[in-house]
């Protein structure tokens, strides 16, 4: 695969770290930026335009948690999160707060970048110049449009625009109209390997799931049902 032209953005006060990630990313042929506290971070984040962030987690000032949970208000730009702190809640808050992976410290720079593969194939080609590349894997409901060769999402026609694992979450469940889903089986299969946790995390995954939708399609927000004691469903909404 050729990552030319890639950017990969490292947010670490730990120089060591982040000349050990760039000298690992570049030899990939990722474009690599760095940032060396939140605050430079997320204003990088904000203002350009990159393909995965590392983000540290343990930082004087703003923290990892602070700069994601602001980023999530512009972008849904892939997060992956880098800590010390391996405990489960931890991850918890990480991913509460809009990450989409999690390493923990110290880790081998070879599953960094296999893990920023991994993140960059899931989110997916989302370029809008590739016309050519048209083919038929898209699910169609009224007001809610999946393109799952664009990695793309239209709610009346307008592009909502996703975490990878808020698509994930929603490809999974539209993909099994009306068939209930509780919180354990959705961890499974759509955290995978990933995580295993609280189911907090899928609440809050929902939740912004829907203020998304909701923005561009009130319609295409009341697709995804609570089932009250057991978990969730999707829908499919009326004409």
């Amino acid at each position: 695969m050729d990552n030319t032209g890639q950017k990969i953005l490292i947010v670490d006060d730990e120089d060591r770290i982040r000349r050990l990630l760039k000298m690992y990313l570049e030899r990939e042929e990722y474009e690599v930026d760095e940032a060396e506290d939140g605050e430079s971070g997320l204003q990088k984040a904000v203002s350009e335009d990159y393909d995965v962030i590392l983000l540290d987690v343990m930082m004087p000032g703003k923290d990892g948690l602070e700069v994601c949970k602001e980023l999530r208000v512009h972008k849904a730009t892939p997060v992956i999160m880098l800590t010390a702190k391996g405990e489960e809640v931890n991850r918890i808050h990480g991913f509460e707060a809009g990450s989409d992976d999690y390493i923990v410290k110290p880790f081998s720079p070879r599953e960094v970048v296999l893990r920023v593969k991994a993140l960059l194939r899931r989110s997916g080609n989302t370029s809008f110049d590739k016309e050519a590349n048209k083919t038929k894997d898209i699910i169609e409901f009224p007001h809610l449009l999946i393109d799952n060769d664009a990695h793309r999402v239209l709610a009346d026609s307008k592009q909502v625009n996703l975490t990878p694992k808020e698509y994930e979450l929603l490809l999974f469940l539209a993909k099994a109209p009306d068939k209930v889903f509780d919180r354990e089986e959705l961890l499974k299969e759509v955290w995978k390997y990933e995580f295993f946790g609280d189911l907090r995390t899928v609440d809050t995954h929902v939740k912004r799931l829907r203020e998304k939708l909701s923005k561009v399609s009130k319609e295409a927000a009341t697709m995804i049902v609570t089932v009250w004691g057991v978990g969730y469903k999707f829908q499919v909404a009326d004409e």
